[in-house]
């Protein structure tokens, strides 16, 4: 899509309200709370103890352990949101563009919830939705390896298989984010032409499933990806957080977007960054529901 400049038409009386069509949200925040994460990154210490405690018998040698210090490092990453005005913007008074601002902010606030699960689930950059190379390795698409195929008629059997399938690991499963297509699937569920899922009619997005939290999020199937739905230990095997956020920034000077000198074009420059890291502690935790 090419770039555009907003002409701003203002007339005489004070604007208060802007309707704000920008959607979006996380299920990664929805289902994993957030962690302080150092500018600079951090390293998390994952701990295992593989094999079982050993019994020793009265003058028998005590065997080797199987333990491990592994370090997952979080890196935060800048994610950016700007977009031209004509400098109509800067004369206006405090009142008038008041509103445009906060609409700005809270439209930034939508796409990069968005953009941290297009990122972390996917390794691509959420504006062109190519491949990443600072984040593809630490994507659910490249991390997560255990996959259970997608079959819209049997969705409900698909967690199952999943949900076994973390727990033959010894992992648990505290959430699923669901593509909109496998929250479809789960109304149409029947049996004996009674449906097993309600909840999910009509394009519900219920917060809980036999007491996992779940999420459904368009975010989840982004792109041309095969996830239908990812299925784990959200609240433990997944760390995330803001390191910095930065103030929406007005530019009135220079070529900041590559799109030609503002003054000369007598345009300004909104601008809005933030600063996220993510991390995947245990891979082995999730599995992705995926289309053949």
């Amino acid at each position: 899509m090419s770039n555009t400049t907003t002409a701003l038409q203002l007339g005489p009386e004070l604007v208060t309200e802007i309707f704000n069509k920008v959607k979006g949200h996380s299920s990664l925040a929805a289902l994993c709370g957030q962690t302080p994460i150092p500018f600079s990154g951090v390293d998390v210490m994952v701990f295992s103890m593989d094999g079982e405690a050993e019994l020793v018998g009265e003058g028998e040698n005590k065997g080797p352990g199987d333990a491990a210090f592994e370090p997952v490092t979080i890196t935060p990453v800048k994610f950016v949101y700007q977009h031209r005005l004509t400098d109509e913007f800067v004369k206006m008074s405090d009142e008038k563009r008041l509103p445009y601002l906060q609409a700005f902010g809270d439209g930034f606030a939508a796409k990069i919830a968005r953009a941290l699960d297009i990122a972390a689930f996917h390794g691509v950059n959420p504006k062109t939705g190519t491949a990443a190379t600072a984040i593809q390795a630490k994507s659910f698409d490249t991390m997560v390896t255990g996959t259970v195929t997608y079959a819209a008629a049997t969705a409900d059997d698909n967690l199952q298989d999943a949900v076994a399938a973390v727990q033959a690991l010894d992992g648990v499963v505290t959430g699923i984010a669901m593509a909109p297509a496998f929250g479809a699937a789960m109304a149409q569920i029947k049996v004996n032409g009674v449906r097993q899922y309600p909840e999910f009619m009509f394009g519900a997005n219920p917060a809980a499933l036999n007491g996992m939290g779940v999420d459904i999020n368009g975010t989840v199937s982004f792109g041309s990806s095969a996830d239908r739905a990812i299925v784990g230990d959200f609240r433990n095997a997944f760390k995330w957080g803001y390191s910095e956020n930065i103030p929406l920034e007005i530019i009135e000077y220079g070529d900041p977007d590559g799109q030609g000198d503002l003054k000369r074009k007598n345009q300004i420059v909104l601008r809005a960054e933030a600063y996220l890291g993510w991390g995947i502690l245990d891979a082995s935790s999730f599995q992705r529901i995926v289309t053949g």
